[in-house]
């Protein structure tokens, strides 16, 4: 038996499962990857930390599924996306990983004119903002010492580095087009908008296609596996080709750390009119897709925080049964703007807030607000989405860990006011970039593959009165939230 072994790094734990020769999914391994919060909008991860949760993963899935290493056909490997960091030729950080989360940039976007923002939009789609890694790279640069002549890249670059020994130093055009250093038409690094952000110098990655082969792993350093990298995407476009979305107008919701709507555009990039983001889904068979992008920043973190912040809860599982527990929040509105705001909105100086609170509001109506917090935001999204739409949207496929909270997705159904599918496997990141690493050995047509549909279906049951009612009160929260800091 010969497996396919997808790898998802994300930004609280790393996911790696195995798929067998008919791409069905046999293991699953997670291990928790922390976090260190050193400042105020400071936002980083360990190197060696992370590594170590990666093989983590890949050792419970091997060993679930009684695998040997020999027996692993082809690696894909998907990541975070926006977070950096700068590591030597031996593979050691020179820096911490800057998470995507991270705001410490704002200074350097703040600075910047409006003829290098026109520059910067019309090279690399996007507007300039700290989320994107062009404004981390250089407040390291700025304010570190020792990285001439480092390597700098992404997770996906250094993970790469250290799988192979070393031998391999490459992104994918999905990753690079988050960096905001990239021409996004072109697919290749901008001399002129890496000199606006003063990184001329700066040792980047090679792009290489989506499905490239991405060098071999070195089995002294990967838990004894020898085999081909084949796949290797950001997390968001890995769970659109894992979901299917390989037609223009195909649409996916991730339920992770935060919530990541992606729709297929096609072969051209869309502007988008209403605060999304426009990126490269893939480059596979010499062709280009992109996807329109909008992303929430704090979801499943939210639930994380009420376990590790307040002690809310003890376990992520208990908040289902908490929410339904009450017949709504009591009045209660939360607005988990911990880094900001992202799509729509777009409010870096946002903060987090809870209003209504009166004697009477018990952990249920919180662990409940909190729940529909993440469903309200998704909404917005999609609001955002249909009015920069492709195609018609008439339903949402959704993956990630949250979906497995029913009382979540129903209330997602109901406040978006349209149906929602979730498949019985829920991992559709590392399947995605594990079923694009099979395809590039020609051993599955991913369109024609058959993907777990013994899921779930949610329809909307709120009536519209209460939908807009409900959606009203819940922007008037989100203004409250909205340049506070």
């Amino acid at each position: 038996m010969k497996y396919y072994l997808g790898i998802d790094q994300g930004t609280t734990g790393t996911t790696a499962v195995l798929l067998d020769e008919s791409f069905a999914p046999v293991s699953r391994g997670y291990a928790e990857t922390p976090r260190h919060f050193p400042l105020p909008g400071r936002v980083e991860h360990l190197a060696d930390e992370v590594w170590e949760s990666l093989l983590d993963a890949v050792k419970q899935a091997l060993s679930v599924a009684g695998a040997d290493p020999k027996d692993v056909a082809a690696v894909g490997l998907d990541h975070e996306g926006e977070s950096v960091l700068f590591w030597n030729e031996k593979g050691d950080a020179l820096t911490p990983v800057v998470v995507w989360q991270d705001s410490r940039g704002q200074d350097i976007v703040d600075g910047l004119s409006e003829t290098d923002r026109a520059k910067i939009e019309e090279i690399t789609c996007l507007s300039p903002d700290v989320y994107f890694s062009a404004a981390k790279y250089a407040w390291l640069k700025k304010n570190s010492s020792g990285l001439d002549g480092a390597f700098a890249g992404n997770l996906d670059a250094y993970f790469l580095y250290r799988m192979t020994g070393g031998k391999s130093y490459s992104t994918d055009p999905s990753t690079a087009s988050r960096t905001q250093l990239a021409d996004i038409r072109a697919g290749r690094w901008s001399d002129e908008v890496r000199e606006i952000f003063g990184l001329s110098k700066l040792r980047l990655p090679e792009i290489l296609s989506s499905d490239a082969l991405f060098g071999r792993t070195d089995p002294a350093v990967f838990l004894g596996i020898d085999a081909p990298i084949r796949a290797l995407l950001n997390d968001q476009q890995a769970a659109l080709f894992g979901q299917g979305c390989f037609e223009e107008g195909d649409l996916k919701t991730t339920y992770g750390t935060g919530c990541f709507m992606l729709m297929n555009t096609g072969e051209n990039p869309v502007r988008s009119v209403s605060g999304l983001l426009t990126t490269v889904a893939w480059r596979r068979n010499e062709k280009t897709m992109y996807a329109l992008d909008g992303g929430v920043y704090i979801a499943g973190a939210a639930i994380q925080w009420l376990r590790d912040g307040p002690g809310i809860i003890r376990d992520a599982h208990e908040t289902a049964a908490l929410a339904e527990s009450v017949k709504d929040t009591d009045g209660l509105y939360f607005v988990p703007a911990f880094t900001g705001l992202a799509a729509p909105h777009r409010d870096p100086a946002a903060a987090g807030m809870m209003i209504g609170i009166s004697g009477g509001t018990t952990k249920a109506h919180i662990v409940r607000a909190t729940l529909e917090s993440i469903a309200y935001q998704v909404s917005d999204v999609l609001d955002a989405m249909r009015k920069d739409a492709v195609a018609p949207v008439g339903y949402m496929r959704c993956d990630g860990g949250a979906t497995a909270n029913d009382f979540l997705m129903q209330f997602q159904a109901d406040i978006a006011g349209i149906p929602l599918t979730v498949p019985a496997f829920r991992d559709a990141t590392p399947y995605g970039v594990a079923l694009m690493a099979g395809a590039a050995l020609e051993k599955v047509d991913p369109a024609a593959v058959s993907r777990p549909t013994d899921g779930k279906s949610f329809t909307p049951r709120m009536s519209e009165d209460e939908r807009q009612t409900r959606r009203a009160t819940w922007q008037r929260a989100i203004s409250r939230a909205k340049n506070w800091k």
